[in-house]
């Protein structure tokens, strides 16, 4: 028999408790409970906001990214086309120009991001699947047409299919000068093109890009046989990471090869310390509200040292005394947690479920706050409970056990 325990739940659940005692140990409660279900449903907003991250950028991200060291672009060779495609898992290579270019239309312009890719880009990207309007198709007969972001359309009120009023697309004219021809005929070199597609993914995406022909890109910035980068998309049955570290040890050192989160990584990183101090705030919230633990305690030793004394003079050790108390804050805390645990999960759940709370937002690409409830974050808010409570409660456990017997008899 556990009796320190046995007289710390006698104490919990006493009805003889003096009103003070018993009030501050239902606050106590409360708190904890409070703090650890706001702790369980912010840590699962991040958690969704992470993965909803992830499933936006997967309409437009490659499974692999491979790109040059150093410097903007790369010589692509037949052999080496081929030599990626011969390896293991390597599904499908899709070759890819991207830079800065002017976008002119009608008396408006703005800089976007241009990306020229060859011609199998949809068979290994999801971005037809974030149409709103026109076609993806970037080659119709015999001419390219552009894929553009809502924003881009919508900034310079772009209409579709115009083939009175083409997309004018400017590129600065590499003339191995340091100082740019004030002449315009001179400075840029130009194209045209007709804008065929509307997507809508995310709003840095939307606001910035737009997708043309590989080779209208390589006829704008005269690039030649040099990419940006190549897109590759792993076969179905082999695994990412596998794939990567393969391509890497093949490539050697003068190319990198990013998967979806390295490509995105300053932003995922961003959510990670986000979450990181979003779980050490609410820690400290829950220190705060625990150390009506610690009052209640105090309280509850200095109404109890008759029976402290008793139990002493009984022959308990002071060790038993330490726990009886350490036990009863645990109690009071234990009680608090997992009651704000169910109530967190259960809320979460419903979230999950039938989206409660809406984004408020009537551009937002989801209806409600996306929420992923994880057993990690769990277990890190047992543990950040267990230390906050015997933080607490050390204190007042160890002034009863050195309590005088003589003096509470």
């Amino acid at each position: 028999m556990n009796v320190p325990l046995l007289i710390a739940r006698r104490y919990f659940s006493s009805k003889k408790k003096r009103n003070i005692i018993s009030i501050i140990s239902n606050i106590s409660m409360i708190g904890v409970a409070v703090g650890t279900m706001a702790l369980i449903i912010v840590l699962s907003v991040f958690n969704g906001l992470e993965d909803l991250v992830r499933s936006l950028y997967s309409k437009s991200d490659p499974d692999l990214v491979i790109s040059a060291t150093k410097g903007k672009a790369f010589e692509v060779t037949a052999p080496l086309l081929t030599k990626l495609k011969a390896t293991s898992g390597v599904s499908l290579v899709t070759e890819v120009i991207e830079d800065n270019a002017l976008l002119q239309y009608h008396d408006r312009q703005m800089v976007v991001k241009m990306k020229g890719v060859s011609e199998n880009f949809f068979a290994q990207s999801n971005i037809d699947s974030a149409l709103v309007e026109g076609d993806h198709q970037l080659m119709r007969g015999g001419e390219p047409y552009a894929l553009l972001g809502a924003g881009v359309q919508h900034e310079l009120s772009i209409a579709l299919n115009n083939r009175f009023s083409p997309l004018h697309l400017l590129y600065p004219r590499n003339t191995g000068k340091k100082a740019l021809s004030l002449n315009p005929e001179n400075a840029f070199n130009e194209q045209n093109i007709f804008a065929g597609g509307v997507f809508l993914i995310e709003q840095h995406i939307d606001d910035s890009y737009i997708f043309v022909p590989l080779e209208f890109a390589q006829s704008l910035l005269r690039y030649g046989n040099k990419r940006t980068s190549l897109e590759v998309r792993v076969g179905n049955g082999y695994s990412i990471a596998d794939v990567k570290e393969t391509l890497r040890s093949e490539l050697g050192t003068s190319f990198q090869v990013l998967d979806s989160d390295e490509q995105h990584v300053s932003l995922l990183k961003a959510i990670k310390v986000e979450k990181m101090f979003v779980f050490i705030t609410f820690a400290f919230i829950l220190l705060i509200a625990s150390l009506n633990i610690f009052f209640s305690l105090s309280m509850l030793v200095i109404d109890k040292r008759k029976d402290v004394a008793v139990l002493m003079a009984m022959g308990c050790t002071r060790v038993t005394i330490r726990n009886i108390f350490l036990y009863e804050g645990a109690i009071v805390a234990l009680v608090g947690a997992v009651t704000g645990l169910v109530l967190g999960v259960t809320i979460c759940w419903l979230q999950q479920t039938f989206g409660l709370v809406s984004m408020g937002m009537a551009t937002s690409v989801v209806d409600s706050y996306p929420v992923k409830m994880q057993f990690l974050d769990i277990i890190l808010t047992a543990i950040a409970i267990i230390v906050i409570t015997i933080t607490v409660s050390i204190r007042p456990a160890l002034a009863a056990s050195q309590q005088d017997l003589r003096e509470n008899l």
